[in-house]
């Protein structure tokens, strides 16, 4: 691989890389920053994990004049957890070249952005909700700004960010430079690029397996009944260092969250629902180890850069090979090893079948919940048949028992013959027939003695 001091880059750049163990260039910074720098347009897809961030913000750094105080470079994002990764990259590297970069996202005062506007940034890392708030409210001009690009504009089509996009594109200078870049590129996308762009240059990185070597990925078999305990026998077994467990929905993920927090496991919970302030205090404690599971939504799949995460379980099959991969993504990155679980129950596996054929390759199975489950069900009908033999031969002695006691009792009749020695008794003989059966003298006994009772009335 090439080295970033053969690349031209700014020597002052080049030793903050160096200073954070970032010497060779990814295949896409090898292939972007040449054609970024040289003011092209450009088309760019590659996978998560990849380095797009600094393929894009290294070249158009070089570009940019720091006498200039207006904004001349803006970046735009779907989500807020990627615009403020990309900001903390930009205000690593941005003082090597004298250059104010600013965010600019929903969840956080405007007042205070209107604040940090007034003092003259000139790179701009925004979401394009609020970024358009600022514009309507002509807080700030973007007339000026020749350079954009739009970060992950797949997750911007499917977030319907590209119409205010359109608008964003329309407000800055005519003659801009466009950079797309992407994990993937729908035809939606290219429809976007084609309009606003003058003879792109396309730059592709194949094959998702160059960021999948180092990860680890195991299907298992379970059941919804079962998944949460599955999950915490991961954990016991695996005794990862940092966990992201992700799920489909808000209400998910905070069941989760709740029931590994009753485990006593150190969790949090990450979705749309927090505000700025609350995700941000909820990262920096992942980052710093002081969870060790984080549970959340496909919103921490992408662009988020935290070292350390060992293990990804899908707790819920993502919905295509695209979020399957971001969401894998966040482990096994920088070349170390990770593992990725995906829970999978009988009905999923013609939904799996469709994301390995996206990934072009075959995902192991772990069958023995399913064996586990076979096994436990015929023990379980073992035990109630033994239960049920038991309880027949408790009923059984009862009923001889009272059948006995039974046998000692004699209903009382009527005489009907007069002057007879031997009064007629009537015996309930359904009850008491076959006692009589048994001891036959038991009948006279007792009518000779009413006889002799009445007698001495």
């Amino acid at each position: 691989m090439k080295s970033f001091r053969e690349s031209n880059i700014k020597e002052d750049a080049v030793n903050i890389l160096h200073r954070h163990g970032i010497d060779e260039m990814t295949p896409v910074q090898e292939a972007a920053i040449p054609v970024v720098k040289s003011g092209s347009d450009a088309i760019v897809e590659a996978p998560t994990g990849t380095g797009k961030t600094l393929a894009f913000l290294l070249p158009l750094l070089e570009r940019m004049k720091p006498s200039v105080d207006i904004v001349q470079t803006v970046i735009v994002t779907p989500t807020r957890e990627l615009t403020l990764q990309t900001a903390k990259v930009a205000r690593t590297i941005c003082p090597a070249y004298g250059i104010r970069p600013l965010a600019i996202l929903g969840g956080e005062d405007i007042f205070q952005q209107k604040e940090k506007i007034h003092q003259h940034p000139q790179l701009i890392i925004a979401t394009p909700g609020r970024l358009l708030d600022h514009m309507r409210h002509k807080t700030i001009d973007l007339s000026h700004a020749n350079k954009v690009v739009l970060d992950e504009a797949d997750e911007m089509m499917k977030r319907g960010f590209l119409e205010d996009v359109e608008t964003l594109i329309t407000a800055l200078a005519s003659d801009r430079q466009l950079l797309l870049f992407s994990a993937t590129m729908p035809e939606r996308i290219r429809s976007l690029a084609h309009r606003h762009m003058m003879r792109p240059q396309e730059i592709k990185i194949e094959a998702p397996h160059v960021t999948l070597d180092t990860i680890h990925q195991t299907v298992v078999d379970t059941s919804e009944e079962t998944k949460l305990d599955k999950l915490c026998e991961i954990i016991n077994e695996r005794q990862p260092y940092l966990m992201m467990v992700f799920c489909m929905t808000r209400g998910k993920v905070h069941y989760v969250m709740m029931e590994l927090a009753k485990r006593g496991y150190l969790v949090d919970e990450l979705h749309g629902e927090l505000t700025q302030t609350q995700r941000n205090h909820v990262l920096k404690n992942f980052r710093e180890a002081k969870l060790q599971i984080l549970v959340t939504t496909d919103i921490a799949a992408r662009g988020l850069d935290i070292e350390g995460v060992t293990h990804v379980v899908n707790y819920d099959l993502p919905r295509d090979t695209t979020d399957y991969i971001h969401r894998i993504g966040r482990t096994g990155r920088a070349g170390r090893e990770g593992e990725a679980i995906t829970f999978v129950n009988s009905r999923q596996y013609e939904h799996l079948r469709k994301i390995e054929a996206g990934l072009k390759t075959h995902i192991a199975r772990q069958r023995q919940e399913k064996k586990r489950h076979v096994a436990g069900a015929k023990a379980r009908v073992a035990s109630r048949r033994i239960e049920k033999s038991e309880k027949d031969a408790v009923n059984q002695k009862k009923a001889a028992g009272s059948f006995a006691k039974g046998g000692k009792k004699f209903a009382r009749g009527k005489n009907k013959g007069k002057g007879s020695a031997e009064p007629e008794i009537k015996i309930d003989r359904k009850k008491f027939g076959a006692k009589f059966n048994n001891k036959p003298n038991a009948k006279k006994k007792f009518a000779k003695k009413m006889a002799l009772t009445k007698k001495k009335k």
